[in-house]
């Protein structure tokens, strides 16, 4: 059975026209270090664990960042208010601040990152 099973999302990429600028974004952001994967395009990955849906940074002459479209949320679960605080600090635009889920999800945000990209964020 595929470690994906059940899983709406497997892989999920964010298109960036200056991958140096958007690492050091989430980086500072999510106060997470971002893995450079070995490869010949510029890619950053995402701390993942073992097993669970996983993403990065890309850059791709033919994928750019756009504020319209899918819409990705990233785990900042239990650490919304400090990733919105340091967002506010950098170049991150909060288009919607933190909000509660109905029925008992939890809390989510919205910004717009270095790249212009519309990026969400999720925490119980």
């Amino acid at each position: 059975m595929s470690k994906f099973n059940g899983n709406a999302i497997t892989w999920f990429e964010v298109p960036t026209t200056d991958i140096g600028r958007a690492v050091d974004f989430y980086e500072t952001v999510l106060d997470r270090k971002l893995t450079q994967f070995p490869g010949e395009e510029p890619c950053f990955m995402f701390p993942a664990s073992e097993g669970s849906v996983a993403g990065a940074l890309i850059h791709r002459p033919n994928h750019n960042p756009a504020v319209h479209g899918a819409m990705v949320y990233l785990n900042v679960d239990g650490e919304l208010d400090n990733v919105l605080a340091r967002a506010h600090k950098i170049e991150g635009t909060v288009q919607l601040p933190k909000t509660q889920i109905p029925g008992g999800y939890g809390f989510y945000a919205c910004l717009i990152d270095s790249e212009g990209n519309h990026i969400g964020l999720h925490s119980r």
